[in-house]
């Protein structure tokens, strides 16, 4: 894995293309029914104020990731166990992600075919890539990133010519009360997707142009934000409210739906398509993050020779990381966003931010 640079605009594609990847599979907030859009809302903003942290700690030290920032921060022994949970987090989330695309691969158009062997080859595709390192992920972002977004919209067309489209679907707005819509909001969709860019913090040492990470970081938030909020509304308009909390596929649902003059239907492929390109970017932010993170601690050469061994490790954890997707989703969704991700994506960062201040303010020089 060569260490290059990746341009502004490349880590931008990445980076909204990151945060829609699972996103558009899982669906968010599907507890708030009908304003589901609201708490994608929440969730951006929230995220805005997530990402700040993340670009002031940054700031404190431009020229390091986030897994040579904690030991300059809190002293190098302090900073293993972290760093340690830093590296399972990025390597799960990967498998996770590897897991969600098999399942929606292997129900959809690749009924007969194992999931181990949809799996093994995407992650085969994915290593291929980060081989050549971090510019060619940028590079395969900014190729891919257009037609992600021309494909969607086309999608979005397509489900206005469908007679059960309705935005009246979307109200009552707050018909069940706030509660709802703040129960999904927090932590759950402000730690998923929005605070899973805290991948990011290990993209940022190579941009070329470190003076607009802010600029660029927010742009992107605020991006996926959108998209997400305008797909959610699309997809309660088409399914309504009712179909989108039990759905587990609802672009692919709301898409099998599409059907012109019995001509123009079937759109499968394209969504499968739309998925696939997205969580090839989120899988590969997470894999790369956790190659850097193990090169780094362990004072390796190269982050080249961690990607076999990740590779090993990602298509199995993702087999096992449920018994089904149903269970999957739950391990997710009670264990392992509230708990993990509410720990490493939002108290860590703020607290790691405070240290750096009073350190910075104080003068109290590096813990390394």
């Amino acid at each position: 894995m060569k260490q290059t640079k990746i341009s502004g605009l490349q880590l931008l594609y990445v980076m909204v293309g990151y945060q829609l990847g699972t996103a558009m599979i899982l669906g968010i907030g599907p507890q708030a029914k009908q304003d589901a859009w609201a708490v994608v809302v929440i969730g951006m903003f929230s995220g805005l104020i997530l990402m700040g942290v993340y670009v002031k700690l940054a700031a404190h030290y431009p020229d390091d990731t986030l897994v040579q920032i904690i030991p300059r921060i809190i002293g190098k022994y302090l900073s293993y166990p972290i760093i340690i949970m830093y590296i399972f987090h990025f390597t799960y989330s990967a498998a996770r992600a590897c897991r969600e695309l098999g399942d929606l691969l292997t129900s959809s158009i690749l009924i007969s075919t194992p999931n181990v062997v949809v799996i093994g080859f995407f992650m085969v595709l994915m290593l291929y890539c980060l081989h050549g390192g971090v510019e060619t992920f940028g590079r395969m972002g900014e190729l891919v990133f257009p037609v992600y977004i021309f494909s969607l919209i086309v999608i979005w067309i397509l489900l206005l010519t469908i007679e059960q489209f309705d935005f009246n679907n979307l109200s009552p707005i707050l018909g069940n009360g706030v509660k709802p819509v703040l129960q999904e909001a927090f932590p759950q969709n402000i730690n998923f997707p929005f605070g899973e860019t805290i991948i990011f913090m290990m993209f940022f040492p190579f941009l070329k142009s470190k003076g607009k990470v802010m600029q660029l970081s927010m742009t992107g938030i605020l991006i996926g934000g959108m998209l997400l909020t305008v797909n959610s509304i699309m997809m309660i308009s088409t399914l309504g409210p009712e179909i989108y909390k039990k759905e587990f596929f609802l672009l692919l649902s709301a898409a099998r739906m599409v059907s012109i003059a019995d001509f123009l239907e079937r759109f499968d492929a394209l969504v499968i398509l739309l998925m696939v390109t997205g969580v090839f970017l989120k899988v590969g932010g997470f894999t790369f993050g956790a190659a850097v993170a193990i090169t780094q601690l362990f004072k390796l050469t190269s982050p080249i020779v961690i990607l076999l061994p990740l590779f090993t490790i990602i298509t199995p954890l993702a087999l096992i990381s449920g018994t089904s997707y149903v269970e999957h989703l739950e391990i997710g969704t009670k264990i392992f966003v509230p708990y993990f991700h509410t720990v490493l994506q939002i108290i860590i960062p703020v607290l790691l931010l405070c240290i750096a201040f009073i350190r910075k303010k104080f003068n109290l020089g590096n813990s390394r």
